[in-house]
Parts: structure tokens; C-alpha cells; sequence
């Protein structure tokens, strides 16, 4: 069995490569994937349906499935499968499960009624003996105040007297006093 004589201008054939061989080291090869518009799958080339609408904008699907969903205007967020929904309900991403730290509530001190942020910061610092002290004192004084309180209203006589009534508890309402209520009994216009 002889061949031809190959012609003078073509390159020599390679030569077929032994089965268990070791392939010749090249890069991965790279395979030119879109995204479906509907549910962010990769589309494979060969695949997949083209739909462009009649503004010329252009929706790649991978499947006649996510063309028709799209078509009756599903939203892709509120089926289960889709990337959309996987996104919203925050699955599939550990890698977020490690970064997330519980964060300590922080302490911070506000103002009070009658007292400043300084006084409050000034008592704390205070020992306890000296804060005891200053109880004291302020009781003292307190004291001493309820004493001319109670020594200034002998003076006033009858008038202190209905004062304190009206102070601890209502007077009673007269029986047939005051406006009339709108209601059942009242006539005039409504």
C-alpha cells in the first residue's frame, strides 16, 4: 500500500497522539456563556431563545419555560427555582454566615430630667462614702424645707384648708350643674 506523494506547498499531518498519553498543557478552555433574562441561569451556546420586542431590546431564555413565564408576566422573584427568589430569601450564600457578627448593643448615657450629663458623670466618679455623704445632706435639706413649709401654712388659716382638699381629692359635682350633653335629651340642632 503506498500513497500519493503529498503536494510541495501543504504542511505534514500531525501525528495522532497514543491513547493513555499525556494531553498537551493548554489553558481551560473558555466557553462563551449568557445569562438567562428570566431566571440568571447560564446559557450553554446552542441553547436557549432569543426574544427581542418591539423597542429592540433583546432577552436571551434559557428555556421556552422562562419565555412564557416572562411573556405572562410572572415575576421571577415569586417562583421558588429561580435565582431571583434564591437572592430575595437570602439562600445559599455561607460565605456571608461567617462574615456576619452579632453586634454588641453599645452604652451611652443621655441627659436626664433635672440633671445634666456632667452631674451624672461627676456623681459616678464620686466614692461611695462621699456619694453617701451627699444623700444625707440633700435629706437634711429636704427636711428642712418641709418644716418652713409646714410652719408658713398655719399662717394662711381658712384659706390653706380647701386648698389641700382640692389638691388630694375631686370635688363632688353638682347634681343638676353644667351644660347639657349632646345626646337623647338634647333639643336643638344637630
Amino acid at each position: 500500500s503506498s500513497r500519493p506523494p503529498r503536494p510541495a506547498g501543504l504542511p505534514r499531518r500531525p501525528l495522532a497522539r497514543r491513547a493513555g498519553g499525556p494531553r498537551p498543557s493548554r489553558g481551560a478552555m473558555v466557553i462563551k456563556t449568557d445569562l438567562c433574562a428570566y431566571t440568571e441561569y447560564r446559557i450553554y451556546p446552542g441553547r436557549g431563545q432569543r426574544f427581542v420586542a418591539k423597542d429592540g431590546k433583546t432577552s436571551f431564555f434559557i428555556s421556552s419555560k422562562a419565555d412564557a413565564l416572562f411573556h405572562q408576566r410572572i415575576k421571577a422573584v415569586k417562583l421558588r427555582w429561580t435565582q431571583a427568589w434564591r437572592r430575595m430569601n437570602k439562600k445559599g450564600k455561607a460565605d456571608e454566615q461567617a462574615k456576619k457578627r452579632t453586634r454588641k448593643a453599645q452604652k451611652f448615657q443621655k441627659a436626664i430630667v433635672g440633671m445634666s450629663l456632667d452631674d451624672i458623670k461627676k456623681k459616678k466618679a464620686m466614692k461611695p462614702e462621699l456619694r453617701a455623704q451627699a444623700k444625707e445632706a440633700a435629706a437634711k435639706e429636704a427636711k428642712a424645707r418641709q418644716a418652713t413649709k409646714v410652719k408658713v401654712a398655719p399662717k394662711g388659716g381658712a384659706k390653706a384648708a380647701p386648698k389641700q382638699q382640692a389638691k388630694g381629692q375631686k370635688m363632688p359635682k353638682a347634681a343638676g350643674g353644667g351644660a347639657p350633653k349632646a345626646g337623647k335629651d338634647f333639643k336643638g340642632k344637630k
